[in-house]
């Protein structure tokens, strides 16, 4: 049977040639597969360590020093450090920084002789790649600090949705304001578009029909009650074939056993259903006086002390003293005891919506790092069409002086004379809302400061700069894709969703009897989840229907003026799964089999993955995987990772200290230093030195389980709740 899952993702960025053609079709992108890494060239070898990060500035510029073992041909090994700077390419579906542009600032050869020094520098720099290296993000984030000053937040509403709750089957029917109904061809019934289940009316009988998965159900009122039936119109039977009906024609006529008869809960605005297996069944949590409901899907939790309930719903806490509510928002008074939530707790995805927590500031550093891409202006404007219902209609957007094209799905901005349209993440300009498009250079800063409160809000969060003359750079946060920073100071999470109530557009086409009905994305309904492991939000339990947020698949192709329903896989960093599937906040679409994100859909106008730069060969045997790569200019490489995900060629366990000197730490935790060729105690290291060398090996210990666990649930994705892919639109 269907459901819905909706999806987000994150990753980084490459270098070589600024834009090529596109991978071949399934070829996977290259990921970080561990440190350290062996170069060979001409018999001269080099080990690069994992780099140590300075600075990420704009998350598109990275900083740092790395250390490096380098053998020449038929010489002896000398240890050094680079520093460097580069900018980094962002596939935020895979995790992945790709480092492009490298400039090496300084070399440095600690106790080497000076004789030797050029030499060896010269060979560096001849075998070091200028890009292509790919890092996972959660490396990189393991050792940055996060800068609550410079985080973006939103003036998000946070006032609860209608909260349901059910011990019993039950499921969550929402339609979203009036039902808007459309015939069906030679029958006297009516679909409702609206809605996010199988919803009909039958106009003779004045009847609702809904099907519950594989049960159906029937009402005179959309409040119910609501009541098993095996007795459907005869109209049913002449429902047509195509996805629309396919599913559910398979439920006519009824099946003999429908199994348990479900509870219809009824909302016209979006909301939320807490479904319990039974009664609540109460675990503790160790060291906290925090119970946690063990018996459902949702978070919910109890304070022993107040025995004060605790929702989680889309990244917003809910407190109320009953299940029955009132609910109130709850993210400013959270109990402590939620901080101390253990890390191995079944429960401890949540600690990244916990504010103060490192699971949070984890969670809002990584949506700020942004998607990047390189655009080839000419092929991508060639690419772009705006379609209307009727002529173009435009808002004002509050308090600016800015408008916004109400009858289209696409985020058309006029400002001034000119016209402005972010589609799938690039920004283009035109004189005219028809086009022709142009893709743009430059954004007007008046954009940047469209309220929340606007449908087209997101794309505040996609920006755009001139590469050269042929391609610009496009940088699509997480808010464009739907997730947004909330909070103030170190109080900051990640939630999903505006918390905005955006009606949706209705239109009647001349001669037609039923409106074109375009909706918004909403927060609730959906039952959305943060996952730490993809740094994504992700909804889709069976309660809320094969078809999401109410409204969110119906679609309307004004070319054949016909309405569809398609089951949906919703989420903003891209899809692995063959299902059609649409992401409301960037109106993204495809189908097909293969994984892609906001820019997939651009071909070979657009570069994002690092396949674009380093052509990679993957052997998987019992013993690990390896991979040998060789980039445009040359260099080969080695990386091989065992069964355990630990990088099996030499220890990563070699840093740069503050001091500019080598340090490698052994397994029993005690440093050396590098000095004249060899390595010595270094016990008598200033304890300065020695607390820096100790966070960065911690960092290092973090980002390397991080980048495992982010890969793990990457390999599994598309099964969980929590995580994974998505990002295409229903079909037409």
């Amino acid at each position: 049977m269907r459901y819905f899952i909706f999806i987000l993702l994150i990753s980084l960025r490459v270098t070589v040639p600024v834009y090529s053609q596109p991978e071949k079709q399934g070829k996977a992108p290259v990921q970080d597969i561990g440190w350290p890494r062996q170069i060979t060239q001409d018999g001269s070898v080099l080990v690069l360590y994992q780099p140590q990060v300075s600075d990420w500035k704009d998350y598109t510029t990275l900083t740092g020093n790395v250390a490096f073992a380098i053998t020449p041909k038929g010489g002896k090994e000398a240890h050094g450090v680079a520093s460097f700077e580069c900018n980094t390419l962002v596939d935020k579906q895979t995790h992945t920084a790709y480092m492009r542009d490298v400039k090496v600032s300084s070399i440095r050869f600690p106790g080497v002789e000076a004789a030797d020094k050029e030499n060896l520098d010269t060979l560096f720099r001849k075998m070091a790649p200028p890009g292509g290296e790919p890092i996972a993000i959660e490396r990189l984030m393991a050792e940055l600090k996060q800068n609550a000053e410079a985080t973006k937040t939103v003036e998000v509403k946070n006032d609860p949705p209608p909260i349901f709750y059910s011990t019993a089957p039950a499921i969550m029917l929402m339609v979203e304001g009036e039902p808007v109904y459309v015939p069906i061809s030679k029958t006297e019934l009516q679909f409702v578009v609206n809605t996010n289940w199988d919803l009909f009316y039958d106009k003779s009988a004045k009847v609702y029909y809904l099907l519950a998965e594989n049960t159906w159900l029937t009402s005179k009122e959309l409040k119910g009650p609501w009541k098993y039936t095996k007795a459907l119109p005869n109209d049913m039977s002449k429902l047509p074939d195509g996805e629309n009906f396919d599913e559910v024609k398979k439920m006519i006529p009824p099946p003999a056993s429908p199994g348990k008869i479900p509870e219809v809960f009824f909302s016209n605005v979006p909301a939320e259903l807490i479904l319990f297996k039974g009664a609540p069944v109460y675990t503790k949590i160790v060291n906290t006086e925090l119970l946690y409901v063990a018996n459902t899907e949702n978070d919910v939790f109890v304070d022993n002390k107040t025995k004060t309930f605790f929702v989680l719903l889309s990244g917003r806490w809910f407190s109320a003293d009953d299940l029955k509510g009132p609910w109130y928002y709850a993210g400013n008074s959270l109990p402590s005891d939620f901080a101390r939530i253990p890390s191995n707790s079944p429960k401890a995805a949540i600690l990244a919506s916990v504010p103060g927590t490192v699971e949070a500031a984890d969670a809002v550093m990584l949506a700020q790092v942004p998607t990047t891409a390189i655009v080839n202006k000419k092929e991508a404007a060639a690419k772009v069409k705006v379609v209307y219902d009727g002529k173009p209609e435009f808002k004002k957007i509050e308090s600016t002086g800015l408008e916004y094209a109400s009858n289209t799905q696409d985020k058309v901005i006029r400002s001034g004379e000119l016209y402005y349209l972010c589609y799938q993440a690039v920004w283009f300009v035109s004189s005219s809302p028809d086009g022709p498009w142009e893709t743009a250079e430059s954004i007007p800063a008046e954009i940047y400061s469209i309220p929340a409160s606007s449908p087209v809000y997101n794309v505040t969060y996609v920006t755009q700069t001139v590469v050269d003359e042929e391609t610009v750079q496009s940088n699509a946060a997480a808010g464009f894709f739907g997730s947004f920073v909330i909070g103030v100071g170190v109080g900051v999470c990640l939630a999903y969703g505006t918390g905005w109530y955006y009606p949706p557009y209705m239109y009647y086409p001349p001669g037609m009897m039923y409106p074109v009905y375009r909706p918004y994305p909403c927060t609730y309904g959906a039952g959305f989840a943060y996952n730490p492991y993809t740094g994504g939000y992700a909804g889709g339990r069976r309660v809320y229907g094969p078809y999401g947020a109410a409204g969110t698949s119906a679609w309307y192709n004004p070319s054949t003026g016909r309405y569809g329903r398609s089951a949906s896989v919703q989420g903003p960093y891209g899809g692995r799964t063959a299902a059609r599937a649409y992401n409301p906040w960037t109106g993204g679409y495809a189908a097909t089999s293969q994984g892609h994100n906001a820019y997939g859909q651009w071909g070979s106008s657009v570069a994002t993955r690092g396949g674009e730069w380093a052509q990679t060969g993957h052997v998987t045997t019992a013993r690990g995987t390896t991979a040998a790569y060789r980039t445009s200019t040359g260099q080969q490489g080695v990386i091989h990772s065992g069964q355990n995900g630990k990088v099996i060629k030499g220890n990563n366990g070699t840093f740069v200290g503050h001091d500019g000197n080598i340090y490698k730490k052994n397994e029993g935790g005690n440093w050396s230093q590098y000095d004249n060729g060899s390595w010595k105690d270094a016990s008598r290291t200033s304890p300065s030195t020695r607390d820096q060398l100790d966070r960065s090996a911690t960092s290092r210990q973090r980002g390397e389980m991080q980048t495992r666990n982010f890969q793990n649930n990457y390999r599994s994705m598309g099964a969980g709740r929590r995580g994974g892919g998505g990002g295409f639109r229903r079909g037409r």
